[in-house]
């Protein structure tokens, strides 16, 4: 909880001390009128001499660097800052009143007043005053306006895309050292997470920017309304497009932000657009050094402050979609899995764990980054990605497909429709449905993701195959439960193959399956599916080579692996002769055959773990081991039937049997 108290004087005649409370985490309070009474406005600013400020952020951003604590002589201020507009304190009319949006740092007070003078600009105007008592403080706020002047080139975008900064109050003596105001613009009581932690968000957000045909051309769209996911994707285009557009702004004068957050954002409800707040730590990219030693420091500095500026508009864009992450501690554990150098485009295994679902379906958020073929997942991977080198950039989110509305025409890259490819095919997995159609459209998806593998050589699979992988699908024979009696009332829970590299100087792998299952107790089939716990374990070693698949026609010719129906080769023959794919296909005319990752296996070694009282039971374990076996793809049990690989990269894996059938995997993270 933020909690800001003002305190005044107690000498002053008959005046109430005014108190602005709020919770900035939690819950919105709306804005109340405390009323002031007193001599005048500008007698209750200077005699506010008391402030206690307690705010569990801390008072100074990390990039911020260490200063003097020594107070710049205000006459230099006054010379240094010429350029922006100075004010005295009977310019303005204080309010009585402080918006909860504009909820500053431990070492500001902050005021709304109007400006009275009828000789200036802004006459009439509501403005901020921001009185900054630190050192540190004041420096955030000199360095605002040393901003206002480099931005001044392009005063619109400016006006257009960042909370304006008008000036600042002159000191009243000479010698008053002990704090510096700041004046900038009013742009609404609520920042942007204030506004998302309302519980009509949408409609008032909605009503707030003013949506029309227009405004929604602006991303693409052609239509307002329609279901809560449809409004909410289009409302975060909206609200992502002018935040990227903002920062790119910067980007493109040299200045990285380093402080976008939720917080720190505003939307204007005059011109509907999003001001990435005060640019009081705005870091320039290059340093003022002539010397040509420092060209490639400066060239790193800026992409490393252009990544962490990326990284920031990614953690807004999962909290905007994901209300989930609103909580502190859920968001905790997101931020955690990417310090711990996790890959990012794993976020979606690891928050469907994370929120306990086994699919995205009833969640608004999971739903809208799992539209376009989860063009959402991959923005927010580039957006969050572990190396900054990886990051996207602002002109290539703004030209992303998940940013652009279904009126743009978008020409993917490969990447996006690799990612798109199997961004589908898990979603097919997970409604659980195997019948003909779905089989033929998994068995379709994975034969286009094996044309399009972007590892092929082994150096690719020795560096992304280690790891722990989640069996997904496996396109050989189904057995069911409900066709048959089995021996054993056995429910398999989730089946992993761990694969670890034994050393870097050999191609040597060791692959691990772990099947978890639960065995229930009793002839029928109870509704309390709770039974014993039991895992079974299997362990071999691989050596890795490269070898090449017979495909296509030349594949139904060997009888050792056709199992893949001809019609579902077939179809993707006339899928990728078409116009639509002929583009995007690295190859003019279909191979015979692709390049594979080879495994030649050792023997294998299996042991099983049951809980009582079925563990002293060896004729009980033997009837698990065999129900195990009839449910689990063959290769799972024995690894030695593993023979190639067709397709691995961050996320996703397919290894074939020795019988052809394909094994459909995902990476799995931990919490």
């Amino acid at each position: 909880m933020a909690l800001c108290r003002i305190g005044l004087s107690p000498n002053l005649e008959s005046a109430e001390a005014p108190y602005f409370g709020f919770n900035s985490l939690t819950r919105l309070i709306r804005p109340t009128c405390v009323h002031l009474s007193g001599k005048n406005d500008n007698s209750i600013w200077r005699r506010s001499s008391r402030v206690k400020c307690f705010s569990s952020r801390k008072t100074a951003s990390p990039l911020e660097s260490k200063e003097s604590a020594n107070v710049t002589d205000p006459d230099s201020v006054v010379e240094e800052l010429g350029h922006a507009m100075k004010f005295k304190m009977s310019d303005f009319k204080i309010c009585d009143r402080v918006s909860i949006g504009l909820s500053g740092r431990a070492d500001e007070v902050v005021f709304e007043a109007t400006v009275k003078d009828a000789n200036s600009p802004l006459h009439n105007s509501r403005v901020v005053l921001r009185r900054l008592t630190s050192a540190q403080a004041q420096r955030r706020g000199k360095r605002a306006i040393e901003v206002l002047k480099k931005l001044a080139r392009r005063r619109l975008m400016y006006h257009s895309y960042s909370m304006q900064v008008h000036g600042y109050v002159r000191p009243s003596t000479s010698g008053d050292c002990s704090s510096f105001t700041l004046v900038h613009g009013y742009h609404g009581s609520f920042s942007l997470r204030h506004w998302l932690q309302q519980s009509d968000w949408l409609p008032t957000l909605e009503a707030t920017l003013a949506l029309d045909e227009e405004s929604v051309r602006r991303v693409g769209d052609d239509t307002v309304g329609g279901p809560a996911v449809s409004r909410q994707l289009r409302l975060i285009r909206i609200l992502m497009r002018d935040l990227l557009i903002g920062v790119n702004y910067l980007h493109s004068h040299g200045l990285a932000h380093t402080e976008l957050r939720l917080e720190n954002v505003h939307i204007s409800p005059v011109d509907g657009h999003i001001k990435v707040g005060i640019l009081g730590n705005a870091a320039d990219f290059y340093e003022n050094d002539p010397n040509n030693s420092t060209l490639d420091r400066n060239t790193d500095r800026r992409k490393m402050m252009i990544a962490f500026d990326m990284r920031c508009v990614g953690f807004m864009m999962a909290k905007m979609v994901l209300r989930e992450l609103m909580d502190p501690l859920i968001f905790a554990k997101f931020k955690s899995f990417l310090t711990k150098g996790n890959d990012s485009s794993c976020l979606r295994e690891f928050l469907l764990q994370t929120f306990s679902r086994s699919s995205s379906s009833g969640n608004f958020g999971l739903q809208i980054l799992d539209r376009n073929w989860g063009a959402g997942w991959n923005l927010l991977s580039l957006l969050l990605a572990t190396k900054p080198s990886e990051r996207i950039s602002c002109l290539d989110a703004l030209r992303h497909p998940f940013l652009c509305g279904p009126r743009w025409r978008v020409d993917p890259s490969m990447d996006i429709i690799r990612w798109g490819l199997g961004s589908t095919a898990v979603r097919i997995t997970e409604e659980y449905i195997y019948g003909q159609q779905q089989r033929s459209r998994l068995a379709h998806f994975i034969e286009l993701m094996e044309m399009l593998n972007p590892h092929s050589k082994p150096k690719n699979w020795l560096e992304l195959l280690p790891g722990k992988w989640r069996l997904l699908y496996c396109t050989g024979r189904h057995i069911g439960l409900t066709l048959r009696e089995p021996l054993a009332r056995v429910l398999i829970g989730d089946v992993h193959l761990s694969v670890c590299r034994k050393s870097k100087l050999n191609t040597t792998l060791s692959f691990t399956s772990d099947i978890s299952f639960t065995v229930l107790i009793g002839r029928d089939w109870p509704h309390d599916k709770a039974g014993v716990i039991g895992k079974l374990q299997v362990n071999s070693h691989f050596r890795l080579t490269a070898g090449r698949r017979q495909y296509l026609k030349e594949e139904n010719a060997a009888s050792n692996f056709s199992s893949a129906p001809s019609n579902t080769q077939d179809s993707v023959i006339k899928k990728l002769s078409g116009k639509k794919w002929r583009k995007v296909i690295p190859f003019k005319e279909f191979p015979s055959s692709l390049p594979v990752a080879k495994f030649f296996s050792t023997d294998i070694e299996v042991t099983m773990s049951l809980d009582d009282p079925l563990g002293k039971n060896v004729d009980s374990a033997q009837n698990v081991v065999r129900e195990v076996r009839t449910q689990v793809p063959p290769e799972m049990f024995d690894l030695s039937k593993l023979v190639c690989g067709t397709y691995v990269d961050s996320r996703l894996l397919v290894l074939h049997g020795v019988n052809g059938s394909a094994l459909f995997f995902t990476r799995s993270c931990t919490n």
